[in-house]
């Protein structure tokens, strides 16, 4: 019956946390911290926002460029030699945004130059240059940080796709493996694992999801691993386990899960990783 029926899982088989976030009222949180907000969301909007921030700052500051040029009168004196425009060689809005591009942009194609007789436009100048350097450092960074994320490295971290019970060296134990398929390895590795199931105190209160840590080696130093062959993860099951009161007849009608987490830094990059893995339903 309990294979039948469509289990919830807490984090997939794929190492994702199937949690979904609903009736966020304080929305105005995720604007607080923009940065990681913009790292969070997904390429296609993130390469929307990329191409939206720097086409708006160009249009803006091109538009501004065209109302000092008209408001000065460089519209009505184009072909006038004897006058000297803000910017030479800028006759319409499509120009002032070619311009505004190429400031931005440092780019000095060196067709369209400002004048040393047009002090709002050095000023405008000055601001569009300062401005540029910060949208470039915060869209530049953003989109360096997502591509550096270590999320693909997961896909060669496998875990065995049964965790069995059996004796060894004389001790009940629950074991699993898990290995490495890359020749570049993970630094300063290490393993915990949780056991997510829910309870109900001795108060009567009922505690869905609860976590309970399963020690995998914490005080012996063995959840530190040199991960370059596969390794077999062992935790004893004593009184201290939380499978200790659980028989063998009992534990396939327990609606738990176990959840393991390596950590470590990709050796390639130097950033840390966090791969899920999921052993047990």
């Amino acid at each position: 019956d309990r294979t039948k029926r469509k289990i919830q899982r807490y984090v997939r088989k794929d190492g994702k946390c199937n949690v979904h976030h609903g009736n966020v009222r304080e929305t105005y949180r995720y604007l607080t911290d923009i940065f990681t907000t913009l790292v969070d969301l997904k390429w296609r909007f993130n390469l929307l926002i990329f191409v939206m921030v720097y086409t708006v700052t160009w249009l803006f500051f091109g538009m501004i460029w065209w109302l000092i040029a008209y408001i000065r009168g460089d519209m009505d004196h184009i072909e006038d030699p004897s006058w000297t425009p803000c910017v030479t060689n800028l006759n319409g809005f499509v120009s002032a945004f070619l311009f505004s591009i190429e400031t931005e942009t440092t780019i000095g194609y060196g067709y369209r130059v400002i004048t040393d007789k047009c002090p709002e436009g050095i000023i405008l100048l000055l601001i569009q240059s300062v401005l540029g350097s910060i949208v470039n450092a915060f869209m530049v960074g953003c989109m360096f940080v997502k591509i550096s994320q270590p999320k693909k490295r997961a896909e060669t971290l496998v875990f065995s796709t049964h965790a069995v019970i059996s004796m060894r060296d004389g001790k009940l134990c629950l074991m699993f493996r898990v290995g490495d398929l890359r020749n570049s390895h993970i630094v300063e590795a290490s393993i915990r694992a949780k056991l997510i199931k829910s309870k109900q105190t001795s108060e009567g209160e009922f505690i869905p999801l609860n976590q309970t840590d399963i020690n995998v080696g914490y005080y012996t130093g063995d959840d530190r691993l040199f991960l370059v062959s596969p390794l077999i993860i062992s935790h004893e099951i004593n009184q201290q386990s939380p499978f200790w009161e659980i028989s063998k007849a009992q534990l396939p009608k327990e609606e738990l899960e176990i959840v393991v987490i390596l950590e470590g830094m990709v050796e390639a990059t130097g950033k840390a990783c966090s791969i899920l893995g999921y052993l047990w339903d």
